[in-house]
């Protein structure tokens, strides 16, 4: 089994903890990876955009020019995509991107995300991760101690609101509780820094 160190807030080693094989321990599977990141983007995607065909162009009721005579191309109206001001051909319209995976398939994209985690040493382990008031400055104080450099996720068994809001504005760090995890978040982040509490929650709910 992997074993990573514990520290407190104040970033001091405090034990050590063995990472569950199941969870930690499994060979990434890059297939399942790459399927729940796409399906992730694509449901993240608002699908708002929209332009307008040729039908829906106010104008060009009228033939432009006579059909013979002219040495020109034939034309029906002004408003046909291959002209300025025409419609767009193939417009596209608001539509929904989002779809669903297979459970089976999203929870082994979670189990190869940690593990590559644990393989990369991403891991931190943190005794109690909490804050008595909402202080940005300290929370970043606490990221430079446990060793965080650039993006970091932060999961906490429950909400806690002093450090979500004490995270919210450190660009990069992102904070979630450990019973909705995704695999794209985990892998997006440099260092995966969890509670203790919310450790033995990831291992018994996704075991």
């Amino acid at each position: 089994m992997p074993t990573v160190k514990v520290y407190n807030m104040a970033g001091q080693a405090t034990g050590e903890v063995e990472l569950s094989e199941a969870i930690f321990g499994i060979t990434p599977n890059e297939a399942a990876l790459h399927a729940s990141v796409k399906n992730h983007l694509a449901n993240m995607r608002q699908g708002t955009q929209s332009a307008l065909t040729r039908a829906e162009v106010s104008g060009g009721g009228q033939k432009p020019y006579r059909q013979k005579g002219t040495g020109r191309a034939r034309q029906g109206s002004t408003r046909a995509v291959q002209w300025t001001h025409g419609g767009i051909a193939f417009a596209p319209k608001p539509r929904d991107y989002s779809y669903t995976i297979n459970k089976k398939l999203k929870r082994l994209a979670l189990k190869s995300a940690l593990s590559q985690k644990a393989i990369d040493n991403a891991v931190i382990v943190v005794d109690n991760i909490d804050m008595d008031n909402i202080k940005t400055k300290e929370f970043k104080k606490f990221l430079d101690a446990v060793g965080v450099k650039g993006k970091a996720l932060v999961v906490t068994p429950e909400v806690r609101e002093t450090v979500v809001k004490s995270a919210r504005n450190i660009p990069g760090v992102q904070t979630t509780i450990a019973t909705i995890l995704s695999a794209y978040d985990v892998l997006n982040a440099n260092a995966f820094v969890v509670d203790k509490a919310a450790l033995q929650t990831i291992e018994e709910v996704y075991a």
